[in-house]
């Protein structure tokens, strides 16, 4: 049976999750499930939460726990990384020191200042893990789940062989919220969706076969469905596509709504949905996190019973194709842009419809984007790729000079400004950079 290793398995919420998914598919529930983590806390309680689910499945399979990466990639045919490299000390500097600038970022995880150094903290550990899995299982299938999502994964393909893929939510995730919103059944609704990612496109979106965006620019009139993604709904209005992702990190990626203090307080404190206030809201919950994880994990192993009913991410059916009983599955994931979009640049970390089964991934050409939404995905993918070449290089000017560009900072800020940003943000960095070492 699978030997399926999770890196990163002290994610409580997310792995007993997806590890519930995979055990629901009759070729893959006598699994073994490696745990591994450098948290030996959280990896207890780990390794406690999938033997509940085992047993409350009764599944055959097994589930191992260590602090030994190597030992839990050894022989196996599925990798899954959610690791944070820094912790959220660090990550609080990504924000606050652009925000001390005037770039006022709410998420910082994907892309601009924070998001790149997010991903140059990230990147020689995930090049690490791909080094790893080329020797102990050089043909298991990697999902990252792992954020800076493209800069991450154009590296690691970038540099290695390994079959990897990143995968995200947030396309069946709004696919669902603007099903709900005009009121279609999730099983009726058809879609094509491509782009970059956080920041996809619904190319088309279909009920029952029949075009239905005429139905979504009317929902989006009613206010309680304007007012639940503002920034989302604005950029669908004047850009005529929805995108993926959440208002809170969309108003990131572009130079419209967080520019100024007004556009900031009319745009993007006051929607409903998921990630309603600024980055001090996030900040909270993170913190309360740190102190309250471990009553809550210990608060759902207590519980007399768990639900087993498999959830909606990817993961599970991509293993079930690539390593179980062989049934395609097609779901959105970033791969290089190797003719699949037209007008993205040419080996570019792009997010479209790929097919999982015994051969791997084969990822289904889309032909141009509306040339309104290349515009602004060329910007975001190209300030990447020249990230990702200053990360893999060690060139701390190809960093600068990719913030340059990007949206929101080059709203806000003059070179010269940015240069003393970044150079603050390099110093904050400095024990977390090896690569740059000789520029110290």
């Amino acid at each position: 049976m699978p030997k399926i290793a999770f890196i990163g398995a002290g994610s409580f919420e997310f792995t007993r999750r997806l590890v519930g998914d995979i055990l629901t598919f009759p070729a893959l529930e006598g699994s073994t499930v490696a745990l591994m983590d450098i948290n030996e806390e959280r990896l207890f309680f780990a390794k406690k939460a999938i033997e509940k689910i085992i047993a409350a499945g009764n599944y055959p399979a097994k589930v191992v726990a260590t602090k030994d990466r190597v030992e839990a990639l050894k022989g196996a045919d599925g990798v899954v990384s959610t690791i944070l490299v820094g912790g959220v000390q660090v990550w609080r500097s990504d924000i606050e020191i652009p925000k001390k600038y005037g770039v006022d970022i709410n998420v910082g995880d994907t892309r601009g200042p924070a998001g790149i150094f997010r991903a140059l903290r990230t990147i020689p550990v995930m090049l690490d893990i791909c080094k790893d899995i080329e020797r102990y299982c050089p043909e298991a299938i990697f999902l990252n789940y792992t954020n800076p999502m493209a800069m991450l994964c154009r590296a690691m393909q970038g540099e290695n062989k390994v079959k990897v893929t990143g995968l995200c939510h947030s396309v069946q995730g709004t696919a669902e919220m603007l099903a709900k919103w005009i009121g279609a059944p999730m099983e009726e609704i058809a879609y094509l969706c491509a782009g970059i990612n956080h920041q996809a496109w619904f190319l088309d979106f279909k009920w029952n076969g029949k075009d239905a965006y005429s139905l979504i620019r009317e929902a989006v009139k009613r206010p309680e469905i304007y007012n639940e993604e503002q920034v989302r709904n604005e950029m669908f209005l004047h850009l005529d596509y929805y995108a993926t992702e959440s208002s809170g990190h969309n108003s990131e990626y572009n130079a419209w709504f967080r520019k100024r203090a007004d556009l900031i307080e009319k745009y993007c404190r006051h929607s409903t949905g998921w990630n309603p206030g600024e980055y001090a809201f996030i900040l909270k919950e993170y913190l309360k996190r740190e102190n309250t994880w471990k009553s809550e994990i210990k608060k759902w192993l207590e519980e007399p019973s768990i639900d087993l009913k498999r959830g909606k991410e990817y993961a599970a059916n991509i293993f079930n194709a690539t390593i179980g009983d062989g049934t395609l599955y097609e779901f959105n994931g970033n791969v290089r842009n190797f003719g699949l979009i037209d007008n993205l640049p040419e080996g570019c970390c792009v997010e479209v419809p790929v097919v999982a089964s015994k051969r791997g991934f084969s990822p289904i050409h889309v032909g141009s984007l509306p040339p309104q939404l290349a515009i602004l995905n060329n910007i975001s993918a190209r300030c990447e790729e020249l990230a990702v070449e200053g990360a893999i290089s060690g060139d701390p000017r190809m960093i600068f000079q990719a913030i340059c560009f990007d949206p929101l900072t080059s709203a806000v800020l003059s070179l010269a400004e940015i240069e003393k940003m970044v150079k603050e943000m390099f110093k904050k960095n400095k024990n977390q950079l090896p690569q740059f070492k000789h520029f110290w």
